[in-house]
């Protein structure tokens, strides 16, 4: 992800330089949730589709 960039305030907010809906897509398309690569009841070919 170039340009990215995160700090975090001396009140633990963290502010960056994309929103958290392109952080969150990024991550979704790239990271194996380890809390949900085991459950029955999600069907991930619907998601690999997209």
């Amino acid at each position: 992800m170039k340009g990215f960039k995160m700090d975090i305030n001396s009140f633990g907010e963290i502010s960056s330089s994309f929103s958290i809906d392109k952080i969150n897509e990024f991550l979704n398309k790239n990271v194996e949730d380890k809390k949900l690569k085991d459950r029955d009841d999600l069907d991930t070919s619907e998601d690999e589709k997209e």
